[in-house]
């Protein structure tokens, strides 16, 4: 059988961009300041080339934060939430690592957990929007994303705050409808780990100049000072100190991503990556995907359980399947997350090629003989 020529398929650092070679980072500026103007001026680029792939907003605010999508939803909750009460949405393990913050670190009083399980959404209907929202766009580790934003009050009096790590120049995401959205490098794009994109719409800025949290913010989190945003986080300036290294390598994928079409050639790439696999599965005898809706499959992480397998079996075969499938060099890190119902996850996002997804799809009913022949 034909073999991936790139068998990289890990949800996160995810395949570099086709091409890649190290060769692209030789304009890296190594051994310099970061507060240097050229190095600001490589991160404003970084900041202006992701707007305008995004379509994001001229009114929205965007910058570079510190360890990555999980620094940017975190200097984000810690910043902004308490003036109202909280709906949490959860339906993977990263949407319920951010309740668990809320309601363990910030210890709010008003929180509501609208929860669903493993391959479902929660009552997207349930959410008060006189309260803030927070909620990730695509499930990373269950494979489940949210089709629109019909379900966001045009005319909401709290904030949506919304993990889109995954999502980010995979998926449409409506602008309006949104209130802050964080994603990372190491995602769609396939950069480098630790740096994170925080953006911010106007009624998130002036949540936080007008809102002071009762709570010490370590120098990471601090978006203010003396009551104002801080312009600079947000024109390329960076409150501790990035990768110069990393930052290159963004931009290169930033200009791989406008070559390709930019943000329809993305989405193009990946959702035809996905129809690959859901063709695949239709033909399956053994494979389904986690997400039982299939309006809500995701287009990257793509996450796949067993078909009439005893309960008791699912993880050996599960980690029988990853050893093969990394033994033969044909998918690498395709294990499912940690927290997730036993299977496989496959990372097919805007940088995989699609003959990579064709080719690795006959390998993984070959793993599954294997696994089942023990």
């Amino acid at each position: 059988m034909l073999k991936p020529e790139r068998p990289h398929f890990s949800s996160g650092p995810c395949a570099k961009r086709p091409g890649f070679s190290l060769s692209a980072l030789e304009g890296a500026l190594l051994g310099r300041s970061h507060r240097a103007p050229a190095s600001r001026a490589r991160m404003a680029e970084v900041i202006e080339r992701s707007r305008a792939i995004l379509g994001m907003p001229a009114d929205w605010r965007l910058g570079i934060v510190p360890a990555s999508d999980t620094g940017a939803v975190e200097m984000a909750l810690w910043s902004l939430l308490g003036p109202r009460g909280v709906d949490v949405l959860a339906w993977e393990s990263f949407s319920a690592e951010w309740a668990n913050d809320i309601t363990q670190a910030l210890k709010l009083p008003d929180v509501r957990l609208l929860k669903a399980p493993y391959g479902k959404l929660p009552d997207l209907g349930a959410v008060d929007w006189a309260r803030d929202c927070v909620f990730v766009w695509n499930g990373t580790t269950s494979g489940v994303r949210l089709t629109d934003g019909d379900w966001i009050a045009p005319d909401r009096e709290g904030l949506a705050i919304c993990d889109a790590t995954s999502a980010a120049f995979a998926m449409e995401l409506p602008w309006d409808k949104l209130d802050v959205v964080t994603w990372s490098w190491q995602k769609v794009l396939g950069g480098e780990a630790a740096h994170g994109m925080l953006a911010l719409s106007p009624r998130a800025v002036a949540r936080l100049e007008s809102h002071t949290p009762p709570w010490p913010l370590p120098k990471v989190f601090r978006l203010t000072k003396g009551g104002k945003l801080i312009e600079g986080i947000f024109k390329g300036d960076t409150i501790n100190t990035p990768s110069m290294l990393c930052v290159e390598d963004a931009l290169d994928g930033l200009r791989w991503a406008e070559s390709v079409g930019g943000l329809k050639g993305l989405v193009a790439r990946a959702e035809g990556n996905l129809k690959l696999v859901a063709d695949w599965v239709a033909r399956s005898k053994w494979a389904e995907f986690l997400a039982e809706d299939p309006a809500t499959r995701s287009c990257t992480s793509i996450c796949l359980r067993f078909r009439d397998l005893a309960p008791d079996h699912q993880a050996e075969i599960a980690q029988r399947m990853v050893t093969y499938l990394e033994a033969e060099g044909v998918a690498l890190d395709a294990a499912h997350y940690r927290d997730a119902p036993p299977g496989l996850r496959l990372w097919c996002g805007a940088t995989v090629e699609a003959s990579d997804v064709a080719a690795v799809l006959p390998w993984l009913d070959a793993a599954w003989g294997a696994a089942k022949r023990g």
